[in-house]
């Protein structure tokens, strides 16, 4: 079956190939004249360079080493990555070789040694990182991508055995999940020390940190998720937790979220945050972080504090829109739909998301090419192929289970009870584009329903026929595995799988997982995992270094069609809208037995209401989990549409100084010139606002930004807006020229505090904001990205919320935009002006259940009373610091500036 042809690798394809999946020589100082290798030409810790070349010289412990770009590099041997494999035949030999070894008889094992070389051929089957890199290797790596281990025990003695668990799982290669809804919340009483607990958070700081020092330590990153249940009492800090810097730097967030909380969100119900009671006897023998077996056995829980489900439910949304994190996996759901319902629930995911695993489950993963499946002549998928090489895949996935080292106990007993594999796909988007079919439109919907049913269906009936001739896995109970939410969606499309089941049994619990496939999919040189391509050309940030990757495909397409656009079938992850990736993960999401690793991807100027309606979207479609990206919303991204170095000019290109008219120095915003002129300073202020505002807005606007700055005449007139802020009581004011918004002043909290120094600044910069372009547009669009900007409080719900001291401003904006303008040529100075739609009662700023404490509320309007003015606590961030017995005190945390 073998095709003998060549695989040649170039690029980074080659580099990702040596570096993290071809056979390694264990001592580089083997290499010798003329052997190729890795060279690291740029030792960064965080951000190296390496580049693939040849051996031209050596002089003892030093080599010469000529690149691929004929760039001459001196190197010590040792820091030199000497490999076996050179190229991907001798790889696919190996593994092929690997898996066979594992059959019955010598006969079966050169049978399917022939068998397995022919879907590894060509790249149709790319196995997953760890089986590529150990299988037929060495003994003694883990053969398997990621691991969950249980919650840990709520004790000091078991928090420390799950980091050993943790790090000797991440030390051989392998990713790590964690509950940590088992421990105990932020002071909750610790009898044994007499003292109090500092949370389930605060341990997963611990996590986090070692995770950090195995990175250091070596030449791949540790990979580590985090999990927290939404009925623990910690669970708004877990949200939040990566908007302190340094606290949980080394892992992905997720929050687990069950069907009723989801319900309370749609009702506007209240959410109880409980944990066991910790007197049992028999707690820590016990308690294992699963609340309802917890409750179904008759034992106390506390009831820790009551808060609207959506209180919860918006803080994760805003912390999503804010950084990308948290994910939101639908937990309850996702064991609904789980073939091992009935005996082993799913408690966390792998740090990717795409496999939900039990305590001691492991991703067992491949992914079968797509792009590699297209009929030419037929202008089809070639269906037959595809059908040959899943089946085939699936034994071979079988197979790692029975070859792959177990280095603990618990591992091996788990996974050879259930069996669990995950094959997937990549190079969809490339398949997609050469039937010119646009991704995320309804044709491909249509498409990606019938693809991926015809996979699990066939990968199904192949794990039946294993079972037939060697044992289904120990746990298989036909009556009770047909009956969960997968499999009767399954049977229901292809009663053929439900006849196969009952009839042979099944081999493996779960069969199907969609992963990401960044690695391997790159150095295969197609699409990865499901995900559209992100850019037709873009450039890559990894520890191989900074590339520019152009996508064969579309180069291929341009080269054909001089100076022609290229068809609307070729679309980017940016090309779509955010509904569109969420739907297409839902079609797909419906024939995965496991999950999905996908990313909805939405512009900078992606709103938090925007993101809102995607969470629920995800949810209501039958997602699993959902997790979005919102361009440039983290300081480093892996992918990006432009070269640092094109950034940095853009950036300096516009910093220069800018003249000004003169204006009025009393009340002017400009600090630096009581001419009125824009310092350099403040020049790079606003380019830096008008860079954030405006990326992702169409070319047809970018009119707005042109820096045209707008005459301050020496009065102008406008009104103060009082709001209730989460910081005490704001006083907006917003002044006009010409009848549109151009100037704000903010005061909120007492002057000195950090809360005064912050709104100060944010009405600074607002008005050098609306003073330049089309003022018009720019006040849309401000109110645009200030609305729903939330912090560590709110106040008041609904329609009435207040979510900030930006949002206040977008509040007040929408209230001067809709009953303004005011007359120009009123003599009356600004500071005369009274809080205007207080008095007719029309602001709209309304809070339920809220005192009239003004004299200025007329008309039956109400305003919630002031609150106490706070500021801003340099232990725990939140705005708890008040001025108690003359002294700054946290409210949130106890810090105390006086002890």
């Amino acid at each position: 079956m073998k095709t003998g042809q060549k695989q040649r690798l170039e690029g980074l394809s080659e580099k990702i190939f040596l570096d993290r999946y071809a056979w390694k020589n264990p001592d580089p100082s083997d290499a010798k004249v003329g052997d190729v290798v890795l060279v690291l030409t740029k030792d960064d810790p965080k951000f190296p360079t390496k580049e693939v070349g040849e051996v031209v010289a050596r002089d003892g412990q030093m080599v010469t080493v000529k690149t691929r770009t004929g760039e001459l590099v001196q190197s010590d041997v040792e820091k030199l990555t000497l490999n076996i494999e050179k190229t991907p035949e001798e790889m696919w030999d190996r593994l092929a070789s690997a898996m066979a070894s594992v059959e019955a008889t010598p006969e079966l094992q050169q049978e399917w040694e022939e068998k397995f070389r022919y879907v590894l051929e060509d790249w149709k089957l790319v196995p997953g990182g760890r089986i590529a890199a150990g299988a037929g290797a060495s003994d003694e790596l883990t053969l398997f991508n990621c691991y969950v281990i249980p919650s840990p025990k709520d004790s000091r003695g078991g928090i420390m055995e799950t980091l050993s668990e943790m790090t000797e799982i991440m030390a051989r290669g392998g990713g790590v999940g964690i509950n940590l809804s088992s421990l105990r919340p932020r002071r909750a009483v610790v009898k044994g020390v007499n003292g109090s607990s500092s949370g389930a958070v605060s341990w997963g700081g611990l996590f986090s940190y070692t995770t950090g020092l195995i990175e250091q330590g070596g030449s791949r990153r540790g990979a580590l998720m985090l999990m927290i249940n939404d009925w623990h009492p910690d669970v708004l800090d877990f949200i939040t937790v990566k908007q302190t810097m340094g606290q949980v730097t080394n892992a992905n967030l997720s929050v687990c979220v069950s069907n009723g909380f989801m319900k309370a969100v749609k009702e506007d119900l209240d959410w109880e945050l409980v944990f066991p009671d910790t007197t049992y006897d028999d707690y820590n023998e016990v308690w294992d972080g699963d609340l309802e077996k917890w409750k179904a056995a008759g034992r106390r829980v506390n009831h820790f504090r009551t808060v609207k489900a959506r209180e919860i439910w918006h803080t994760i949304i805003e912390s999503a829109w804010k950084s990308a994190e948290p994910g939101v996996v639908f937990m309850e759901y996702y064991n609904q739909m789980s073939n091992s319902w009935y005996f082993n629930p799913i408690i966390c995911t792998n740090p990717c998301g795409e496999q939900g695993l039990p305590g001691w489950g492991v991703c067992n993963l491949s992914a079968m090419n797509l792009s590699k499946f297209y009929d030419e002549d037929k202008h089809d998928v070639a269906w037959d192929d595809l059908a040959l090489t899943t089946r085939y895949s699936v034994r071979f996935l079988d197979n790692v289970i029975n070859t792959t080292p177990y280095h603990f106990e618990e591992n091996e007993k788990n996974q050879k009870n259930e069996r669990r594999i995950g094959l997937g796909t990549m190079g969809l988007a490339e398949l997609m584009i050469k039937l010119n079919i646009r991704y995320g439109s309804p044709e491909s919907l249509e498409f990606l329903d019938k693809l991926y049913g015809f996979i699990a269906k066939e990968a199904y009936l192949a794990s039946a026929d294993i079972a037939a001739e060697k044992g289904a896995f120990p746990a298989f109970e036909a009556d009770k595995y047909l009956q969960s939410g997968f499999m009767k969606v399954m049977t229901e499309v292809y009663p053929e799988v439900g006849e196969a089941v009952r009839e042979k049994g099944i081999r493996n619990v779960t069969i199907i997982t969609q992963a990401p496939t960044g690695s391997t999919g790159t150095m295969v040189g197609t699409s990865t995992g499901i995900e559209p391509y992100f850019a037709f050309k873009y450039y890559r940030q990894s520890r191989l270094g900074f590339d520019e990757q152009f996508v064969p495909i579309a180069q291929d397409w341009m080269d054909a069609h001089p100076g022609e656009k290229l068809p609307d079938y070729f679309v980017t992850a940016m090309d779509l809208s955010a509904e569109d990736h969420i739907r297409v993960q839902a079609v797909i999401q419906r024939w995965v037995d496991s999950s999905i690793s996908k990313t909805a991807n939405c512009p900078a100027d992606f709103t938090v209401e925007e993101t809102k309606r995607l969470y629920e979207l995800a949810f209501d479609l039958g997602c699993k989990g959902v997790t979005i990206y919102r361009d440039g919303s983290r300081d480093i991204q892996v992918l990006q549409t432009e070269k640092k170095e094109d950034k940095a000019e853009a950036v300096d290109a516009n910093s220069g100084d800018t003249e000004a008219s003169e204006g009025d120095s009393v009340n002017s915003v400009l600090a630096d010139g009581a001419d009125g002129t824009v310092s350099s300073t403040e020049q790079s202020a606003l380019n830096v606002l008008d860079q954030s505002l405006s990326a992702g807005v169409d070319p047809s606007e970018k009119t707005v930004f042109d820096k045209q700055y707008k005459k301050r005449p020496q009065v102008l007139h406008g009104a103060t807006y009082k709001i209730n802020t989460p910081f005490g009581m704001a006083y907006i004011t917003i002044n006009d020229l010409n009848g549109i918004p151009s100037e704000i002043f903010l005061n909120v909290g007492k002057a000195g505090s950090d809360v005064f120094a912050m709104a100060e600044a944010l009405g600074r910069v607002c008005s050098l904001f609306l003073r330049y372009g089309d003022h018009g547009q720019k006040v849309e669009l401000l109110i645009k990205h200030l609305k729903g900007i939330g912090g560590s409080g709110a106040i008041g719900f609904g329609p009435n919320r207040v979510e900030s001291i930006a949002d206040a401003v977008a509040k007040a904006l929408e209230i001067h935009v809709e009953h303004g303008p005011f007359d120009d040529h009123d003599p009356a100075p600004v500071a005369a002006t009274l809080a205007h739609h207080e008095e007719i009662g029309q602001a709209g700023i309304g809070y339920a259940g809220s005192a009239v404490s003004d004299q200025h509320a007329s008309n039956g309007h109400q305003l919630s009373a002031p609150a106490t003015s706070r500021d801003l606590c340099p232990s725990c961030g939140s705005a708890s610091l008040l001025n108690v017995e003359g002294c700054k005190t946290c409210a949130n945390c106890g810090y105390s500036k006086c002890s």
